[in-house]
C-alpha cells in the first residue's frame, strides 16, 4: 500500500509539472495598445500577457483589465468575448502581432515588448485602422435589409454591389460573407430563422478569404 501511494504521488507530481510547462508554453509576454472603437489614439498602452489555448484567447493588461475570447462558429478568427459580444481577429500587423476587434474597442497585440518602437507602431495602427471599419460596424448601405427574408434580400445585396464569398453555419444560425464592391471591405450577414439579423463589417479582409 505504501509503495502504491508513493507511485501515485510521483505520478501526480509529474502530471502537475507537465501542466505547468504546458501553461507557460501557451503564454507569452507582449505589448498591448487599446483603442476605443473608431479612435486612433490609445487609451491604454503597455506590457501585457497573451495566452492561447484550445482556440481561445486571453489577454491580460498590466492595469488589471483582462479579455477572454472563445471561438464562435466554424470560421477561424471569430470569437465571443466574456460579455457574449462578437469579436474578430484581423490581419494587418504581419508577423509583428495581431489585432482583435471587440464591440467597443480594438486591441493591438505586439510580440515585441520594446517601447522604443512605439512611434512606428502608432503609424502601423493608424494605417490598419483606416483600411477597414471596426468589426461590428453596421453597413449603412444594407441597413434597411435587417429583418428581411434572406431568400428575397439576397438579390438586393448583389444588386447593390456586394459579391458573395462563402457561408459558415453556426448552430441555428448562418454567417455569410460578402465583399463590398466599392471598397473590397468584408461584410458578414447573420441569418436566423430565415431572416437577416445583422449586417456588419468584419474588420478584416481575411474573413472573406475562401
Amino acid at each position: 500500500m505504501k509503495s502504491s501511494n508513493s507511485f501515485l504521488a510521483v505520478a501526480l507530481a509529474i502530471a502537475s509539472l507537465s501542466f505547468s510547462v504546458s501553461v507557460k508554453a501557451d503564454t507569452v509576454n507582449a505589448r498591448c495598445d487599446v483603442f476605443p472603437k473608431g479612435e486612433d489614439r490609445a487609451t491604454s498602452s503597455g506590457r501585457c500577457t497573451f495566452s492561447q489555448r484550445q482556440g481561445g484567447v486571453s489577454i491580460q493588461l498590466e492595469n488589471g483589465s483582462s479579455y477572454d475570447l472563445r471561438p464562435s462558429g466554424n470560421q477561424p478568427g471569430n470569437y465571443r468575448d466574456q460579455n457574449g459580444d462578437a469579436a474578430y481577429r484581423e490581419a494587418g500587423l504581419g508577423d509583428k502581432g495581431q489585432i482583435y476587434r471587440l464591440a467597443t474597442e480594438s486591441i493591438f497585440v505586439y510580440w515585441d515588448t520594446a517601447t522604443s518602437r512605439q512611434n512606428s507602431g502608432n503609424r502601423n495602427r493608424r494605417a490598419a485602422a483606416r483600411r477597414q471599419p471596426d468589426a461590428g460596424t453596421t453597413v449603412s448601405r444594407l441597413g434597411d435589409l435587417v429583418g428581411a427574408r434572406a431568400g428575397q434580400a439576397e438579390n438586393t445585396v448583389k444588386q447593390r454591389g456586394y459579391r458573395f464569398v462563402k457561408s459558415s453555419p453556426s448552430e441555428n444560425s448562418v454567417y455569410s460573407f460578402w465583399l463590398e464592391g466599392r471598397t473590397n471591405y468584408c461584410v458578414s450577414i447573420l441569418t436566423e430563422q430565415g431572416r437577416y439579423q445583422s449586417i456588419v463589417y468584419t474588420g478584416g479582409a481575411r474573413d472573406c478569404q475562401k
